[in-house]
């Protein structure tokens, strides 16, 4: 039996790529949207997922085989209520994401109106407009090939007439809803947006759509409504006016950004969001407060820790995380490189990167007669006020002070994780930590021979946030016994900047 949605009278969270991840869609639902949409997700992406059941954070995972990276987290609260965007130019891929996700989203859209590069040269997006058969039968294949709601969010096009048509058409695939952004593939943002050609889509469709576009005239909940109004549907989907403040929802009146900051933060800490991807949503929050006092210190902040620290949420950080850890829960410091199983050849029509030769988890032999010293150490670069104090220049002014020959570096490359390992003073130094780029893993090796040098002090390594403490330690004891500690254990840290990779276990 195919479950249901109705579509009309909703307040949504749109999708947007970068926002609309576990911490925000829960926001939204708290601060009163009856749907959240999350960002755009590309099929291959999901398809090369593994899924997993997160115990100690009580959610469910799809976990990127390739480099531990989280694909897509959800948890029970929004179960009934999360909607799973998809990018994708194949009715045949848009199907195995459908039957592999049904039971863990409420329904599926696609996307048709992202005007993105990437996307319209994959014939994904907005390409999808303009390739009517191919967007038909994408549609068709999931409305026959899933029990859940499918519906698909498109842009207008610059004739009128000829919009209307193409909602027709793909109204005829049996979809659910439409969502309708009134603007242009050519049109951005600050363009203003058409309200008219919304209300003519609406009008001329006997599903429920879904209007777009409106947040340049969107403070409160009241506004949402006025917009519906204007363009003549009953359903909205928020976007930047839900990025810069959530509780736009409210029923009550927005709160105060502080609050809502806050908030988002507790989410964030609770279900393990990235750093990177925690800390540009807050950017995104803050808006023209990016050049204040606070937004310079967010700027330098790199670990979950940091960033709490700027709204007085430390203690609950550092308590969640060691809480965490100590329950066994596998972040990115348990990532290790393994490549997408399958034959390894490229993916039709150029969505997905060719795979590289298979590698295995098991790596081989040490046969190397230096012994190798290591540690789980991650190199987080805010830790170090200038280049000087760099782990890798502290290590050359180590080896010259003692008339010891320079480190050699060895950098392994595996899937887009990185290790190095240091030769220096007939030893080998290395961490377990697979960073995100060559420069860090070198970083992050250097570390790790200053701490078997006693250049460096675990104890400092640990309250910045570069190791973890051990279970048996001391912060475990203290954890136990008052449900609190002083150690910082935040270093989960994200190395590149993108997005999400940091939580769960390859």
């Amino acid at each position: 039996m195919k479950s249901d949605i109705d579509y009309r009278n909703k307040l949504v969270l749109a999708p947007m790529v970068r926002v609309g991840t576990l911490p925000m869609r829960l926001l939204a639902l708290e601060y009163g949207a009856d749907l959240v949409y999350t960002e755009e997700i590309i099929d291959w992406k999901l398809l090369r997922a593994e899924r997993h059941t997160n115990e100690v954070l009580g959610t469910i995972d799809y976990i990127d085989t390739t480099d531990g990276t989280v694909v897509f987290r959800t948890c029970p609260d929004e179960r009934e209520k999360v909607v799973l965007q998809i990018g994708t130019a194949s009715a045949e891929r848009a199907v195995a994401v459908g039957q592999m996700m049904q039971n863990d989203v409420a329904a599926i859209d696609v996307n048709m109106g992202c005007p993105k590069d990437f996307s319209i040269k994959g014939g994904m997006g907005v390409a999808l407009l303009y390739d009517l058969p191919r967007a038909k039968a994408i549609l068709e294949g999931l409305v026959q090939g899933v029990r859940i709601p499918v519906t698909c969010k498109i842009r207008v096009m610059p004739d009128l007439d000829e919009t209307v048509a193409l909602a027709k058409e793909l109204q005829s695939t049996g979809i659910r809803a439409i969502g309708v952004h009134g603007r242009t593939k050519t049109e951005r943002p600050r363009d203003p947006v058409n309200e008219d050609a919304i209300a003519r889509v609406a009008n001329a469709l006997h599903i429920p759509v879904i209007a777009n576009g409106g947040s340049q005239s969107i403070t409160r909940r009241h506004d949402i409504l006025r917009f519906a109004q204007r363009c003549s549907t009953t359903s909205v989907m928020v976007a930047r006016a839900a990025e810069w403040n959530c509780s736009v929802f409210r029923a009550d009146g927005p709160l105060p950004l502080d609050d809502v900051i806050r908030r988002y933060l507790e989410l964030s800490v609770r279900y393990d969001n990235s750093p990177s991807n925690t800390k540009y949503c807050v950017q995104m929050m803050l808006r023209s407060l990016q050049e204040s006092p606070i937004g310079r210190r967010l700027l330098d902040s790199q670990t979950m820790q940091q960033i709490c620290d700027i709204w007085e949420m430390g203690e609950y950080c550092r308590e969640t995380q060691l809480r965490y850890h100590f329950a066994g829960i596998k972040g990115r410091r348990a990532c290790r490189p393994r490549t997408q199983s399958g034959d390894g050849g490229p993916v039709a029509e150029g969505n997905e990167p060719t795979a590289s030769k298979k590698q295995c988890l098991e790596e081989s032999p040490d046969s190397d007669p230096e012994p190798l010293n290591e540690e789980n150490v991650c190199f987080i670069r805010s830790n170090f006020i200038d280049d000087n104090s760099l782990p890798k220049s502290k290590l050359y002014l180590h080896a010259v002070r003692n008339g010891l020959p320079r480190a050699q570096y060895e950098v392994q490359q595996k899937d887009k994780l990185f290790r190095a390992t240091i030769r220096f003073d007939g030893q080998r130094y290395t961490s377990s930590f697979w960073e995100k780029n060559k420069r860090y893993a070198e970083q992050a090796a250097a570390l790790v021979c200053l701490l078997k040098r006693g250049v460096e002090s675990r104890d400092e390594l640990i309250r910045n946030g570069a190791m973890l403490p051990a279970k048996n330690g001391p912060a475990a004891a203290v954890v136990e016994q008052t449900g609190s500690s002083k150690t910082d254990a935040a270093g989960e840290s994200e190395t590149n900047g993108e997005a999400r990779p940091m939580v769960e276990s390859c």
